[in-house]
């Protein structure tokens, strides 16, 4: 034992080394056991509920279609998938179709699955989500809105994962606790933002458009990676040596708010009998005829022209209120005025003031004209990058369904009824 310490003391920096390795491999296994725990406890909650469904054998099986992308998160959405995802799945009792989406012209194939499917599941980040919905003519087929959708977050930007699960700093729990919220089958409806130019096809949104300083900013902090906590700030400090301010000029049209339609209901009352139907019609065909109803005239678009740093246009499904009576976008805007420290401390948290923007009467759907003017940069649409130019935003309310963990339900109900 004596000569063992000597040999450490006379070797001191081997000795540190040494014991620093084996501190790291041993959180790096403990690590690995406690996810391996994690995983099992989630295939055992999915087994007991797929042994609670009790499916007959002559029943066929509910069909979940999971359009991953194996490039996300650096090419290791796959493996996530596989791991931790895929076995929960299966163990539930559905009947599972995996589609791959890393080559062009799926949009048939995915038309073709929709008629096919029970509920679908998008596993990757905010890029994959985009990408499903991107898909010529699916939004606007009437059962694409009606079929439930599910995301497991395996990408690096999973905005709406912040939305549907409780935060979680392991990868692993939180991957299975959404995947185990798809199978417990609560929903909460989401809005779309609908982006088009005037030559091409619409772009739609769940979270929103962002054009501006701090975008720009923003896509170019993966750059100073060598900086640690201090890349965020470096990224918006080297920003500032360009031109300032950094004005974005536009003109935004818009209509006023209206209220909320009623929501249809989900079962169709039945047909009624044949006698009943001819009754009706005879009663119309000899009744005096109607009133035409006067013409309504159209709404008038206001106008509000903008300087900015920073223009952004959002859904509400980040601060989702599953209560409320209007349907709105917000509008922040932030001034030009702004200095460099200014810009610089603040590093992407944009505090504006805030336009509320709802429903239209005349189109059932909130439109904002939105025209750049002679400026440079790119749309930030769901973090992904567009070329900017004058584009039309409609919102689409209640589009979608997405599933959601029932603790993060309740505590919307809850926060809102407070």
């Amino acid at each position: 034992m004596a000569k063992v310490l000597a040999a450490l003391r006379n070797h001191w920096k081997k000795s540190t080394f040494g014991a620093c390795l084996l501190g790291w491999g041993g959180h790096w296994l403990y690590g690995k056991h406690c996810d391996n725990l994690l995983r099992r406890a989630a295939c055992q909650e999915a087994q007991a509920f797929g042994n609670q469904l009790m499916i007959p054998a002559t029943m066929p099986l509910k069909k979940a279609t999971v359009f991953l992308n194996p490039a996300a998160c650096k090419g290791k959405a796959g493996n996530l998938f596989e791991k931790n995802a895929a076995p929960i799945l299966h163990l539930s009792g559905l009947d599972v179709t995996v589609v791959k989406t890393d080559y062009e012209g799926q949009a048939k194939k995915l038309l073709e699955l929709m008629e096919n499917t029970d509920l679908i599941i998008i596993a990757g980040g905010d890029g994959t989500v985009q990408e499903v919905l991107q898909e010529p003519g699916l939004l606007r087929i009437a059962a694409f809105s009606k079929i439930p959708i599910g995301f497991i977050p395996l990408g690096k930007t999973c905005t709406l994962s912040h939305t549907l699960y409780p935060e979680s700093t392991n990868k692993v729990q939180h991957i299975t606790n959404a995947t185990l919220a798809i199978l417990k089958g609560e929903t909460v409806p989401l809005d779309v933002l609908q982006i088009k130019g005037e030559k091409e096809q619409p772009v739609f949104a769940v979270s929103g458009l962002r054009w501006g300083s701090y975008r720009d900013a923003g896509v170019k902090v993966s750059k100073y990676w060598y900086l640690g906590p201090l890349k965020t700030k470096a990224a918006h400090f080297f920003s500032t040596f360009k031109e300032w301010p950094q004005k974005h000029q536009a003109a935004l049209m818009y209509l006023g708010p209206t209220e909320r339609p009623p929501e249809e209901p989900e079962e169709k009352p039945s047909r009624p009998p044949l006698y009943v139907r001819l009754y009706r019609r005879l009663r119309s065909y000899w009744s005096s005829p109607k009133e035409l109803p006067q013409e309504v005239t159209p709404e008038d678009w206001e106008e509000l022209k903008l300087s900015t740093v920073e223009l952004s246009i959002a859904t509400r499904n980040r601060q989702l209120d599953l209560t409320r009576t209007e349907d709105f976008m917000d509008i922040c805007i932030e001034a030009d005025t702004i200095s460099k420290g200014e810009f610089v401390y603040r590093g992407g948290s944009t505090k504006s003031f805030e336009l509320l923007f709802k429903q239209s009467s005349e189109k059932q759907a909130l439109l904002i004209k939105y025209c750049p003017e002679g400026t440079e940069g790119s749309f930030g649409i769901d973090n992904e990058e567009y070329e900017a130019m004058p584009v039309e935003v409609k919102l689409l309310p209640r589009k979608l369904r997405f599933f959601c963990d029932p603790r993060m339900r309740e505590q919307m109900l809850h926060a809102a009824v407070q």
